[in-house]
């Protein structure tokens, strides 16, 4: 963490200023604090600082599957890795937003691993950008030390940021994922400037889109570790994944249903970048705590509930996009 970004930063508690309480380790070269805490000067919580990043929740919570996948598959999303342009191409086609945007100030929610944060540094503005589990772990092993880079671990319903901060927030791939969407994207408007925009996309309710393995079986998979899932999964992957292949070739998306793993070879990916892929998102299917899927008229109304305007609503690559601008 860098010592001039505190001044964004807010309690997560109680709003109040914090100061830098206690530094361990210092990088010098890269001038970010390794290690140390920090306190709030209202309230007198202390928060600390690990691996670089400060860290403003309990590590144990919903979200330790997210952190669990995304650093054991830190890479394969991320497009400068992979050699494809998913990443890029589903961010801007999402947003409509500019390729640079250097004077603005962006909050990227739900990180994962990066693929979206590794975008937007090309863009130039000041990312700030967090994740609820340890993915923000493997977001600065993918990102490095970019001086228009802030990453934290934090709350989105308690974000420990100044209001009114952000030109642009987007928020891709989160908000089925956490106990109340609806009051999750509400939270999240506070942080926009007059005029700022806020992007999402959220999974969607249809008839259609429900009927899915992961909706039957996630109820009788809750009670099995993280670990032991994990395992059986990458133990059955490998197994299915050619006759996935050949369901999808032959029946197109219905057939690509018929198997309870996740498959892309219609994207014309090599197998062993599927094989990866499917392990990821099967166990991504399977493993979170929450699972909330919406419909276009419910995401409608959050935007109409949170007073934006220039609001655009439809289905898009991963869901439902929503997208609307802070009035005064």
């Amino acid at each position: 963490m860098k010592k001039e970004a505190l001044k964004y930063f807010l309690c997560p508690e109680c709003r109040g200023n914090l100061l830098i309480d206690f530094i361990e380790e210092e990088d010098s070269l890269s001038k970010r604090i390794q290690s140390g805490s920090i306190r709030c000067l209202a309230c007198d919580n202390k928060f600390p600082i690990i691996n670089y990043i400060p860290r403003f929740i309990d590590q144990d919570n919903y979200c330790q599957s997210f952190g669990f996948q995304w650093n054991r598959h830190r890479q394969i999303q991320i497009d400068k890795y992979n050699g494809f342009n998913f990443s890029r191409e589903r961010l801007f086609s999402v947003s409509g937003w500019p390729q640079k945007m250097k004077n603005d100030f962006i909050l990227e929610v739900g990180s994962g691993a990066g693929r979206f944060t590794q975008i937007l540094i090309e863009t130039g503005t000041q990312i700030f950008s967090f994740d609820y589990s340890t993915a923000v772990d493997a977001n600065l092993e993918n990102s490095g030390f970019v001086k228009n880079l802030h990453l934290f671990q934090g709350d989105l319903q308690h974000i420990p940021l100044c209001y009114g901060l952000f030109d642009r927030i987007l928020c891709l791939g989160v908000l089925q994922h956490t106990p109340n969407p609806k009051n999750a994207f509400l939270s999240l408007i506070p942080f926009l400037k007059t005029g700022g925009q806020i992007v999402i996309d959220i999974y969607k309710k249809t008839m259609f889109s429900m009927i899915q393995w992961k909706y039957l079986l996630r109820p009788l998979l809750k009670q099995v570790s993280q670990k032991k899932l994990y395992n059986y999964i990458r133990k059955i992957v490998p197994s299915l994944l050619p006759m996935a292949i050949v369901f999808r070739k032959i029946g197109g998306s219905i057939g690509g249903r018929l198997l309870p793993i996740a498959n892309y070879s219609h994207l014309g990916i090599p197998y062993a970048m599927n094989n990866e892929f499917s392990i990821l998102d099967t166990f991504d299917m399977y493993s979170p705590e929450y699972d909330k899927p919406q419909t276009l008229r419910q995401i409608k109304r959050w935007f109409e509930e949170g007073g934006l305007h220039e609001v655009e609503v439809r289905y898009g690559p991963n869901g439902i996009v929503g997208k609307g601008i802070k009035k005064q």
